[in-house]
């Protein structure tokens, strides 16, 4: 039978308090990263969007793009040409959503003030 003294049920509280410190932590860091990744792909969406638009961007393009960024930089995971086509439906999609739109733009200026 072990006896827990005073001294070490308050240590394994202050454990137990720091380790829910550093689990709050992780909790904030993995939102923080899931907004900043929502915020580029916004971004991202948004300027393919406008190219498509505004300068003929097409589908050869937007693999070109997709080529580029794996070429430039191979460890980046995420940005195929079918990724890039989804954040612009992406953007598309929400841009003028009424709830959602505000809160994109929210987020940029707290990213941007980061």
């Amino acid at each position: 039978m072990i006896i827990e003294t005073k001294a070490d049920l308050h240590s394994r509280q202050d454990f137990v308090e720091v380790l829910r410190q550093i689990q709050q932590s992780r909790q904030k860091v993995f939102a923080q990263i899931n907004t900043t990744l929502i915020d580029l792909y916004w971004q991202i969406g948004q300027i393919i969007s406008h190219k498509v638009i505004t300068e003929v961007w097409g589908k050869g393009v937007v693999t070109e793009l997709a080529a580029f960024i794996a070429q430039k930089d191979p460890e980046l995971k995420g940005f195929s040409d079918k990724n890039l086509w989804r954040m612009k439906q992406f953007f598309e999609t929400y841009q003028a959503d009424e709830k959602l739109s505000p809160l994109v733009r929210a987020l940029q200026s707290d990213i941007s003030n980061t």
